[in-house]
């Protein structure tokens, strides 16, 4: 799928002509409601309004670009600061936050960066965190198991693209819909959010019209074994106690009805 992120706020015109222009999520940042940042501040309203032109938010903490190297302390700092504004957002539990390294980083800041977000995810309880960054962020809090989602910037990568990436920014400062954007495209297991969760669920068999699982989860629901009402998309992880209801459905499925063969 295809996005955008700015520091814009999107207004509804905007959104429709996002919209229009094949966009289905949009990248937005949680900060403090300060004069240095409020600016480029999502709101409730932003989000409510993104959700109405029929597109997915996803959600990045940022405020200085090497704020990550502040290590811990910054970490938790920043973690209080994302979870109030996650609140105040109306963004749901479950889905994520990423924070933003927002440099060339060096490898010795890499161990002051992990600290950083792991000290944010102690704080942001309910919500998952991811990172974004360069192929080199993204690979390495990938191979420490720092965080469980990847958005990486083509930006200081060195032509490099991490396999992990759940999203990926592949040009900066576009104009799109009279505003500055920078393009992106997503794989799955974004960890975007709406403000109306009902309006996430059409988006299975709705808004992926090319995702790779499409026809396959249509297959199920024609068979009975999935429904459409059923809260859950096609890059949404499940749990061991759902693959074993989708295993009995399935195997009640074929008992019933495919005939036995015998030799």
């Amino acid at each position: 799928m295809k996005g955008i992120d700015c520091a814009t706020p999107i207004t509804t015109i905007t959104a429709k002509a996002l919209a229009a222009a094949g966009m289905g999520f949009v990248c937005r940042y949680l900060v403090p409601d300060k004069p240095s940042y409020k600016w480029k501040r999502l709101t409730k309203k932003e989000a409510e309004i993104i959700t109405a032109a029929g597109m997915l938010v996803v959600s990045v903490f940022e405020t200085t670009a090497n704020r990550p190297a502040g290590g811990a302390a910054a970490g938790k700092e920043d973690g209080l600061l994302a979870l109030k504004e996650a609140l105040a957002v109306g963004q749901p539990k479950g889905t994520t936050v990423y924070f933003a390294v927002d440099y060339d980083a060096r490898q010795e800041d890499y161990s002051a960066i992990e600290e950083y977000l792991r000290a944010a995810d102690d704080i942001l309880d309910g919500y998952e965190v991811g990172v974004y960054g360069s192929f080199a962020i993204v690979e390495e809090m990938a191979r420490r198991g720092v965080v469980k989602h990847f958005w990486q910037t083509y930006a200081w990568s060195r032509g490099q693209k991490c396999s992990c990436a759940n999203i990926y920014q592949y040009k900066n400062d576009q104009p799109l819909a009279g505003i500055q954007v920078d393009f992106n495209e997503s794989y799955g297991d974004e960890g975007w959010w709406s403000t109306k969760t009902e309006e996430v669920i059409p988006a299975l068999f709705k808004d992926i019209v090319n995702h790779w699982a499409k026809g396959d989860i249509e297959w199920l629901a024609e068979r009975g074994l999935v429904a459409k009402t059923e809260n859950f998309r096609p890059n949404d992880t499940i749990t061991r106690a759902e693959t074993a209801v989708l295993i009995k459905r399935t195997i009640e499925y074929v008992i019933k009805e495919v005939p036995s063969k015998t030799s």
